[in-house]
């Protein structure tokens, strides 16, 4: 049977072979480096094996023994030496085979570190490195990765970085595996000093998107007088009532039809004079007489019921934003309909 027939069969099949050829003890000891998902996957696939000849089987097991005997000899040897040594064992042609399907495999596994890791440390590691180490080193990382660190570099730096990764030429596996080495002690340090993300400015902001009107008012009424910097830091990363004089006519009037009337008369009773005239400019002149009348009947409101209100709004605004209806930008400058 000639070597070339075995590329119809998959490589699923062809790793399923290698599990029964190498019998249930060894076999068992594979399975405890696989998911529970791969395991399931393969152990289908042995179960289905009963098509294949032994000849086909003979020739799965011979290319597998070739390529983790091609692996061991670079490994051990690198690139260079193991070329003369698979050459003389296996022929020109099967050398260059297997070599340059392990050289492939290698390249996957290398730098798992990296992609395993939190792209911030990363960037601490590459932040000042040539642009052809951060190449390089990007071109090993998850396209997740790679283009969260890439959206953070200057801007030159990132079209420079961009060619960089598009022409890099293949890299031995030797030279792979010495700066393997290198970054990955140099990452562990950075790893090391750098402590879970707990906590921080962007979290007490989701918190106090959540909170009720009346605490987030009080929190940055105490947080204006003792930290106004950190007050203002955080009011950046959310939206608070007073945050609608920043918003456009058109998105205001997509809002409002999502607010209760009554609601919108009381947060109105509350509110400061240019609140109370931008809000009551972006709805229908009927709307407006009928939402002044409720405000001139309304006695005695609390301001409980006045903050509740203005949450209701507020909650309106944040459920169209993340529906994707409206988008607000950090800080508030700008709002605009999508």
């Amino acid at each position: 049977m000639s070597r070339a027939s075995t590329k119809k069969i998959t490589s699923l099949t062809k790793a399923a072979a290698v599990i029964v050829a190498l019998g249930s003890e060894y076999a068992s000891e594979i399975y405890k480096h696989l998911t529970e998902s791969e395991i399931e996957t393969l152990t289908l696939e042995v179960a289905k094996l009963d098509r294949l000849s032994p000849e086909e089987m003979q020739e799965i097991v011979d290319d597998f023994y070739g390529l983790c005997t091609t692996q061991k000899v670079i490994s051990e040897g690198g690139v260079l030496y193991a070329r003369n040594v698979l050459e003389k064992a296996f022929g020109p042609q099967l050398a260059a085979s297997y070599m340059d399907r392990v050289s492939k495999s290698m390249q996957t596994r290398s730098f798992e570190f990296i992609r395993k890791g939190n792209y911030k440390n990363l960037m601490m590691m590459l932040q000042n490195e040539h642009p052809q180490t951060i190449a390089f080193i990007l071109s090993y990382a998850s396209a997740d990765q790679s283009s969260k660190i890439i959206s953070e570099l200057p801007k030159k730096l990132q079209i420079d970085i961009i060619k960089r990764i598009a022409t890099l030429e293949s890299v031995s596996p030797e030279i792979v595996s010495i700066v393997e080495a290198v970054l990955e002690k140099r990452f562990m340090s950075v790893v090391s000093v750098d402590m879970t993300e707990i906590g921080g400015v962007n979290y007490v902001a989701d918190i106090m998107n959540h909170v009720d009107r009346t605490t987030e008012k009080y929190v940055f009424d105490e947080l204006s007088k003792s930290d106004p910097a950190l007050s203002e830091d955080i009011r950046k990363l959310m939206f608070v009532f007073e945050d609608i004089l920043t918003l456009d006519d058109t998105t205001i009037q997509l809002v409002l039809r999502s607010v209760d009337a009554q609601d919108l008369a009381v947060a109105i009773k509350g509110s400061s004079e240019e609140i109370k005239q931008l809000l009551l400019n972006n709805i229908s002149s009927r709307a407006r007489e009928n939402i002044l009348s409720d405000i001139e009947y309304l006695r005695n409101v609390r301001m409980k019921d006045v903050e509740r209100a203005q949450q209701k709004i507020v909650d309106t605004i944040r459920a169209l934003e993340e529906s994707g209806e409206i988008s607000i930008s950090r800080g508030m400058e700008d709002a605009i309909i999508e």
